[in-house]
């Protein structure tokens, strides 16, 4: 079974192979997950693929840091039924979660939720990725300090929660690598590659709150 897979997967300390009993489209797949490489800013790590999703899963984390600071961070999940399912109208599907501290003045801006959701396709679409039945969410939330927490700056963050159905799961890698741009860019990096000028958001001055 495919949670057996998992749990051997986890004690061996090895979360980049699937196994040699899965799918070959989802071996496939994870494979090209493990070639990508983001720019240097952006560390991937894995973590353990939630159980309850798809038969099949596999899960990354990813940081961005600049200057000894974490600016952003986020999580990249695949998941895999070869049965298919109809919400996702094709058997695989992307699942993501990009987090980043803003400026709280940007918080306020009434546009910045569709800004940023429209980041995530630009960056789809500059690498000539189909990513059909898209959902998702952006959250801007902010923290005002008092009493003995009143010395804290304000802090805002925003978290944006995306899913989509690739076109095909062996461009897998690359739908990361776009994701991997869309985290640069709410945590304030400029663009790797020449082209149309992207907003990014400005960088947060000093140290995430502890």
């Amino acid at each position: 079974m495919a949670a057996s897979r998992t749990d051997q997967a986890e004690e061996s300390g090895d979360m980049t192979d699937p196994g040699a009993g899965d799918p070959p489209a989802f071996r496939q797949a994870v494979a090209a997950l493990a070639a990508a490489r983001p720019r240097p800013e952006v560390v991937l790590s894995p973590l353990p693929p939630p159980r309850r999703l798809a038969p099949f899963t596999h899960a990354l984390g990813a940081s961005v840091s600049a200057d000894g600071e974490e600016l952003a961070d986020g999580r990249f999940i695949l998941l895999h039924d070869p049965a298919g399912d109809e919400s996702w109208r094709g058997d695989f599907r992307v699942v993501t979660l990009a987090r980043a501290d803003l400026e709280p003045e940007l918080a306020t801006d009434p546009l910045l939720p569709e800004v940023a959701w429209s980041w995530l396709w630009e960056s789809l679409e500059g690498r000539g990725l189909d990513a059909g039945e898209p959902n998702g969410t952006v959250t801007r939330a902010g923290s005002t300090f008092f009493g003995g927490l009143a010395g804290r700056p304000a802090r805002a963050e925003l978290e944006l929660r995306a899913s989509w159905t690739p076109a095909d799961p062996a461009s897998a890698g690359s739908h990361l690598l776009a994701w991997c741009g869309l985290l640069a860019q709410c945590a304030g990096l400029p663009p790797e590659t020449s082209g149309p000028a992207v907003t990014a958001l400005p960088r947060r001055r000093g140290p995430r709150p502890v």
